[in-house]
């Protein structure tokens, strides 16, 4: 009886802060959002949501897109020439996540350095930089991430971001970051938008993350560099007509959501604490900065998939992010007493693998 009733309660749903659906309010300003084509003329919704981007973040100008991928290739293309490099952490969302589109669309090549947590340091990139020399590609672009997803939504050490930018501006290198979850960032850190982004020369933003909007993203930067984007985003498809429809959920989660993701940060410790007591598996990393919490299977190789099965199976949705590793991203459509309640289903789930580890069966895939 209390497996039936388990499997007919509603899903935690943790796979991502993406997966959340627009509130009321949410869709009563979509509902209204005066609209225009954004194309041929000006969208005032587009208009108004890519003023108070730029604003936010210190910049001259903003350019509303559809994706996140989408702001991060056109950065990347205008920031470089075919047959350019850049360099960019590892294990981050440009080189692993969008298909290698940088590759495919722009011609462009990665150089991955390795960091410590998501985190590259000065002395991780200095002699990086390749000489001036007609038989090797030439470094244009540095990218960071921020919060890194991989990495367990670590906050970048601002210190250390002013350190690699400064590097690079000094290299003649431009600067892009990936803010995908900076709001995040902005929230966890205490250090304004404007801060954070005085360091880049574009900053790529999320509104469909943490902040709970259905679509969007924004590039923003100089005016000039921000008209030349505008040329790229028509190129790759992202030229929208009565886009305010869209805008307007953008533009109510700029204004209202910010401050409250910290309310997500607060669930996912939660969840953090809660893992860290539980034997049979362990955080990544000991400190949960955000809303994103890593975690791994202990002395069984291989095990996350089945892992996720299993709290599936208890209505506890999470996403493997390797054969050994799991995520969880808490966002605003979870409540903190649908965490506590995930928390004790890990634990069951956890149990049953040290058990069965114990007794010698197999819980690999």
């Amino acid at each position: 009886m209390a497996e039936e009733q388990q499997r007919n309660q509603p899903s935690i749903d943790l796979r991502s802060d993406t997966v959340t659906v627009p509130c009321d309010a949410m869709r009563s300003a979509m509902a209204q959002a005066p609209v225009g084509d954004d194309v041929i003329d000006i969208d005032p919704t587009v208009r108004r949501l890519e003023e108070l981007t730029a604003e936010i973040l210190g910049t001259e100008s903003a350019m509303f897109m559809p994706s996140g991928t989408m702001t991060n290739q056109v950065a990347v293309r205008i920031h470089c020439r075919p047959g350019d490099e850049f360099i960019c952490e590892e294990g981050c969302h440009i080189y692993n996540y969008e298909q290698g589109a940088f590759a495919q669309l722009s011609g462009l090549v990665a150089k991955t350095i390795e960091g410590t947590a998501g985190i590259l340091r000065l002395e991780d990139v200095e002699g990086k930089i390749r000489a001036d020399n007609e038989h090797v590609v030439q470094t244009r672009l540095l990218c960071l991430e921020n919060t890194h997803n991989r990495a367990g939504g670590v906050v970048q050490p601002y210190q250390i971001v002013s350190d690699l930018c400064g590097w690079a501006a000094d290299h003649g290198l431009s600067r892009h970051l990936d803010g995908a979850r900076l709001f995040n960032a902005i929230m966890a850190s205490g250090i304004d938008g404007k801060q954070w982004a005085s360091n880049f020369d574009t900053i790529s933003v999320c509104f469909s993350k943490g902040l709970g909007a259905p679509v969007g993203s924004a590039l923003a930067g100089p005016g000039d560099l921000i008209k030349v984007a505008r040329r790229h985003r028509k190129l790759f498809g992202g030229g929208m007509r009565q886009s305010g429809i869209i805008a307007a959920g953008a533009l109510y989660a700029l204004e209202n959501n910010i401050p409250r993701l910290v309310e997500d940060h607060a669930k996912a410790r939660l969840l953090g604490e809660v893992i860290t007591d539980t034997e049979g598996i362990s955080l990544n990393s000991p400190d949960i900065d955000t809303n994103i919490v890593a975690f791994r299977i202990d002395g069984t190789r291989g095990a996350a998939p089945e892992f996720v099965e299993q709290l599936g199976k208890r209505g506890v949705r999470m996403l493997p992010m390797n054969a050994d590793c799991v995520r969880a991203v808490t966002h605003l459509n979870v409540s903190m007493d649908q965490v506590i309640n995930a928390g004790e289903i890990i634990r069951q789930v956890a149990g049953e693998f040290v058990e069965r580890s114990g007794s010698g069966q197999s819980v690999s895939v």
